[in-house]
């Protein structure tokens, strides 16, 4: 695939995961659990991991993290929201190449890693440890989560053709 072609994949792929982010945001929650969410955007990031690769998915998630944070967001948002980032995509990274591990089973580890790095910002900024009390129902939402995402990113991966020069 030539660079031009790229540049404009990932570029289409940013503005998905952006589009889905708010998309997510304008879902009211009927969970009484504060903070969970489905992680829409994670979709396109597992595609972009599967069709494009690593050094590509991080900058899907990094970009999409960055107009969040500049549209719609505040300063620690931001702070959970590369933890969470960085921690599943490189837990997805390590589980993508291993062939026991499909589509929804990455998906499912990078949800769950996600809450894990979230909890873990947490106890450090608010210096408490009773917030991992909080782990349990966001371990619950990250896997339940993460097979709804993994299925349709899955499909996506099957489906979807990129044509390369």
């Amino acid at each position: 695939m030539d660079r031009i072609k790229k540049t404009v994949l990932l570029a289409m792929m940013s503005a998905v995961a952006l589009a889905l982010s708010f998309l997510e945001s304008q879902i009211p929650t009927f969970i009484a659990i504060p903070g969970v969410k489905l992680g829409l955007a994670n979709i396109a990031v597992i595609f972009v991991l599967y069709k494009l690769g690593a050094k590509e998915a991080f900058a899907v998630s990094f970009v999409r993290l960055i107009a969040v944070f500049l549209l719609f967001g505040g300063v620690m948002p931001l702070i959970y929201s590369i933890a969470g980032a960085l921690l599943s995509l490189c837990v997805m990274l390590i589980l993508k190449g291993l062939p026991t591990f499909s589509e929804i089973g990455v998906s499912v580890a990078g949800g769950v890693a996600h809450n894990i790095a979230q909890v873990l910002v947490a106890v450090f900024l608010l210096d408490s440890s009773a917030i991992f009390l909080y782990l349990p129902a966001l371990l619950l939402s990250g896997t339940v989560a993460g097979v709804v995402i993994g299925i349709i990113s899955a499909i996506l991966v099957k489906r979807v053709k990129i044509k390369t020069l």
